[in-house]
C-alpha cells in the first residue's frame, strides 16, 4: 500500500464538493467587482523566488529527471501568486488596461513542516488591483471590502480581519531612532507565537534601549475596531511624517472595510508581515475559536514588487489560503455526487425508458443519474441514500422524497425540486455527525 504524503491533502468526494462551492462562491464574488481572472504557469526562475521575500527555505527547486546532480536548479514551483502576478504584469503591461484587477485561483508549493492548517501543495485565492505608477489609496480599501465579502457568505467561523500599516510601524520606529526598523518589525511579527517578554528581550539584543522596546512593545498592544487608534499611537508621543502618512491610510481602511456583516474588521498594530515587498497596508485574518491556526487569509500593499524601466507598477492584494480554511473545519457535503435524482430501474429490458426520463431532466438543468443495477427498488433507494441523492424517480411519472418519504405523479419535461436541493450543501462538522445519525 502507498504511503501517504504529508502535507499533500486529498479530498474524498464530499469535501471536493465543498471546496468547489467555495471556489464558485469566491469567483462569483470576485467578478461582481469587476475582477477578470488569470492563471499563470506554476514555476518561476529560482532566483526570482529567492529575491522575494523571507522563505527561501521553503522552495521546492526544480529539475530535469535526466539532470546531472551537479547541474544547478534555474526553476523553482511558486510559493505564492504575488510574485508570479508581478511578473505577469511586467511581461503583458502594454496588453494590460490599467488599473488592473485580477483573480487568480492555484495550487502553490511550500517545503514547509506540515502541521494543522499547514501544508507543502495547497490553494490559494487571490485578488489584486495593480496600476502603472501611481495606485489611489482608496483601492487598499476596495481589496479588504471585496475579500470580507467573500469570507461573509461562506459557512464558517466569524473571521476577524487585523489590519495594520507599515509606515505606521516603520514611521514609528524611526521617530524612536530605530536605526533598523525592517529588523524590529520581523521580531513584532513574532507576537502571536512568543510572549511580549521575550520579544523585549529580543528587541534589546538587537541594539534597542529598553525604553525604546517599551514602546515598541505599546504600539502593538494598540488594536480597535474604530478609528480611536489614531489618538492612542499619538498619545504615546512619537512624531515622524511617515508615520502620520500611514495612521491616514489605515484610518481610511478601517472606515472603509467596516459594515461587512458577520465579519469584524480591526486595526491591529501588531500585524507587520514577514514578506519584505510590502510597503503600506497590511492584511491578516483569524477565524473566532480557530485562533491557533493562524492567518487564513492575508496580504498587503506593495509598491515596489514589479517595476522596470518603463515604470514602477504598485499594486494591492490579499490573499486566502483556501486548503488552510477548508481542512481543519471540516465542512462536508449532504451528498457525494451532484445528482438530484436517481431514476429507478424496474429491470434491465426497461432501463431505456429510465435513460430517457433521465435525459429529459438534464436537459432541464436537474443533475440525474440512473441506478447502476435493476435490483428491487429497497435496494435502489439504500443506493440513492448511501449517496445522500434526495430523490428517487420511479418510471414512468413517479417521483420520492426518500427523506421524507413522500411520493408523488411527476413530469420529467415539468417537475422541479425546491431550488435547496438542486445543489449539495454545505455542512458543518456536528451537522453531519447529526445527519449520519440521525
Amino acid at each position: 500500500m502507498a504511503t501517504k504524503l504529508s502535507g499533500f491533502p486529498e479530498f474524498l468526494p464530499r469535501e471536493r464538493i465543498v471546496e468547489q462551492q467555495v471556489l464558485d462562491h469566491l469567483r462569483r464574488t470576485f467578478e461582481l467587482h469587476g475582477f477578470a481572472n488569470i492563471e499563470t504557469r506554476a514555476v518561476e526562475p529560482l532566483d526570482v523566488l529567492l529575491r522575494k521575500g523571507e522563505i527561501d527555505k521553503e522552495v521546492y527547486a526544480v529539475k530535469r529527471l535526466a539532470a546531472a546532480d551537479t547541474e544547478p536548479a534555474e526553476l523553482a514551483l511558486h510559493y505564492d501568486l504575488t510574485v508570479p502576478f508581478a511578473r505577469y504584469v511586467l511581461e503583458n503591461a502594454g496588453k494590460l488596461d490599467f488599473p488592473f484587477r485580477r483573480w487568480q485561483i492555484q495550487k502553490v508549493w511550500r517545503g514547509e513542516r506540515p502541521q494543522q492548517g499547514r501544508f507543502r501543495e495547497f490553494t490559494q485565492a487571490d485578488i489584486d488591483i495593480v496600476a502603472r505608477d501611481v495606485l489611489p489609496s482608496h483601492f487598499d480599501v476596495e481589496v479588504a471590502r471585496v475579500m470580507a465579502e467573500a469570507l461573509a457568505g461562506l459557512p464558517i467561523p466569524t473571521p476577524t480581519f487585523q489590519i495594520s500599516n507599515r509606515k505606521i510601524l516603520e514611521g514609528f520606529y524611526l521617530g524612536l531612532g530605530v536605526a533598523d526598523p525592517t529588523a524590529v518589525m520581523q521580531v513584532v511579527d513574532k507576537l502571536d507565537k512568543v510572549p511580549a517578554e521575550k520579544i523585549r528581550v529580543l528587541l534589546v539584543e538587537q541594539g534597542l534601549e529598553e525604553r525604546q522596546a517599551d514602546s515598541v512593545l505599546a504600539l502593538a498592544e494598540i488594536v480597535t475596531t474604530d478609528t480611536s487608534f489614531v489618538q492612542r499611537v499619538e498619545a504615546l508621543g512619537v512624531e515622524h511624517e511617515m508615520l502620520t502618512e500611514g495612521l491616514a491610510e489605515l484610518a481610511q481602511v478601517i472606515e472603509g472595510a467596516s459594515g461587512v456583516d458577520g465579519v469584524v474588521v480591526t486595526a491591529d498594530l501588531r500585524i507587520a508581515r514577514g514578506l519584505d515587498y510590502y510597503t503600506g497596508t497590511v492584511f491578516e485574518t483569524r477565524l473566532a475559536g480557530w485562533e491557533h491556526l493562524g492567518s487564513i487569509c492575508s496580504g498587503g500593499r506593495y509598491d515596489e514588487l514589479a517595476q522596470d524601466r518603463k515604470g514602477t507598477y504598485p499594486g494591492v492584494g490579499i490573499s486566502l489560503g483556501v486548503s488552510r480554511l477548508l481542512v481543519p473545519l471540516e465542512l462536508s457535503a449532504s451528498r457525494s455526487v451532484p445528482s438530484v435524482v436517481l431514476v429507478a430501474v424496474g429491470d434491465e429490458e426497461s432501463r431505456a425508458d429510465s435513460d430517457a426520463v433521465a435525459r429529459r431532466l438534464r436537459a432541464r438543468g436537474i443533475a440525474t443519474e440512473v441506478a447502476p443495477k435493476a435490483a428491487k427498488f429497497g435496494r435502489q433507494i439504500q443506493f440513492a441514500e448511501k449517496r445522500g441523492i434526495p430523490y428517487v424517480w420511479f418510471p414512468p411519472s413517479s417521483v420520492k422524497d426518500i427523506r421524507s418519504g413522500d411520493q408523488v405523479d411527476a413530469d420529467p419535461d415539468v417537475w422541479t425540486p425546491p431550488t435547496i436541493d438542486l445543489t449539495p450543501n454545505i455542512l458543518t462538522k456536528t451537522e453531519s455527525l447529526k445527519e449520519t445519525n440521525s
